[in-house]
């Protein structure tokens, strides 16, 4: 084969598979060792990664307290169970030292167990690389941080926290963004207006230059009050703006029952330019989920309404612990032992396997292998001990 092929196109053609494939090859003979040594070699795989959908998940216990250890498990999404994957060495690490709070482009941003600061790193769990990144100062102590996880390209990233620095509650919360190039945290002069209702940071939406939260559907507001309802709001990092967004009237309808669980999620592919958001609800073991056709105007269009027992599970009486929307189609969700995935375009389900997470509620990270570089000082992963420790 490379006799047949010049370097360029054997460039080219190994460039666009993921690291996992790539590192396969590197044991077969010293030509294809170079590769992932090369750092545009490494670029240029992130940066056809990009336009890729990404090709499995990870899997672990809803965070409870930031020093609560919890099983993290990393599954392939169908057709790719040959071109992902994850060192069980890199997971065991993971499960016992860390939360994964986010994940872009092969980097996964995560958060140290610890009941004394705030540590934060980022890591590529393909070339178990990471590189710690310092809270704020006067955010170390504070435990309750609400970090809400960061986007990268392939060469650049940004990690973006918000915090309610506030005696009392407020509605109003400080913004913070790390910028790895600079290697500084920035704070933002324009607070972020979140409502009266509590944000889900740790569940947020990038989209079109700015970050979007869904409220919690909890009934402790009066009927009165203009957030009654959940709702969506947004933080445009271009001009510091806060927006709200409605939720359709039909999810408004019964948000407050104990069984309502709300969530958004990015609608559409990456080399799709029509990418909008989408809002999945589960209330009494049926999902539905519409997709934001008109930003202005708040107005949603729904694509699916079903019964879980009614999409085809074997199960008997399943009870979803856990659901997101992966590579903008494709509804995922996990019952008590398996993972089930769902085409939101042609309405297929398909069981993906089973998983070992013992929880009542579990949380789903998109991720894809790639060579994308950690940054100036990156190291090599500690296998042989905690996170906290190094």
């Amino acid at each position: 084969m490379t006799m047949a092929l010049s370097h360029d196109e054997l460039f080219q053609i190994f460039s666009q598979l993921p690291a996992k494939a790539i590192y396969k090859f590197t044991s077969t003979s010293k030509f294809f060792s170079k590769f992932p040594k090369e750092t545009y070699f490494a670029s240029k795989q992130t940066q056809n990664a990009l336009l890729r959908d990404d090709t499995c998940f990870f899997i672990q216990t809803e965070i409870i307290a930031p020093w609560y250890s919890g099983q993290i498990e990393l599954h392939p999404l169908p057709g790719e169970e040959l071109s992902s994957g994850v060192s069980n060495d890199v997971l065991r690490l993971l499960s016992k030292s860390a939360h994964i709070l986010s994940s872009s482009n092969g980097l996964i941003l995560c958060r140290a167990m610890s009941q004394e600061q705030v540590k934060l790193f980022i890591c590529n769990p393909a070339t178990q690389s990471w590189l710690p990144i310092p809270a704020p100062k006067h955010l170390q102590k504070s435990i309750d941080v609400n970090f809400v996880g960061f986007e990268c390209d392939s060469d650049d990233f940004m990690v973006f926290l918000f915090c309610d620095n506030s005696d009392d509650w407020s509605s109003y919360v400080d913004c913070n963004v790390y910028l790895s190039k600079e290697d500084v945290w920035k704070a933002r002069e324009e607070n972020f207006f979140t409502g009266e209702r509590n944000l889900k940071f740790d569940r947020p939406v990038h989209h079109n230059g700015a970050i979007y939260f869904i409220s919690d559907c909890a009934p402790y507001l009066k009927k009165n009050s203009p957030y009654f309802r959940p709702y969506i709001m947004s933080y445009n990092f271009e001009d510091g703006k806060s927006r709200m967004l409605r939720v359709p009237k039909e999810a408004r309808k019964g948000s407050h029952d104990r069984s309502c669980d709300m969530r958004i999620f990015k609608w559409g592919k990456a080399t799709n330019s029509n990418q909008s958001i989408c809002l999945v609800r589960l209330r009494k073991h049926v999902f539905t989920v519409w997709v934001l056709t008109k930003y202005e105007s708040s107005l949603w269009r729904r694509v699916l309404k079903v019964r879980v027992k009614a999409m085809g599970l074997l199960e008997k009486d399943p009870v979803v612990k856990g659901f997101a929307v992966l590579n903008g189609d494709f509804l995922v969700f996990a019952t008590k032992n398996k993972v089930y995935g769902y085409g939101l375009i042609d309405m297929r389900i398909q069981e993906i396997r089973e998983h070992g997470c013992e929880s009542n509620v579990l949380r789903f990270t998109s991720y894809s292998n790639t060579l994308r570089t950690c940054g100036t000082g990156v190291g090599t992963l500690p296998l042989s001990s905690y996170m906290w420790n190094c």
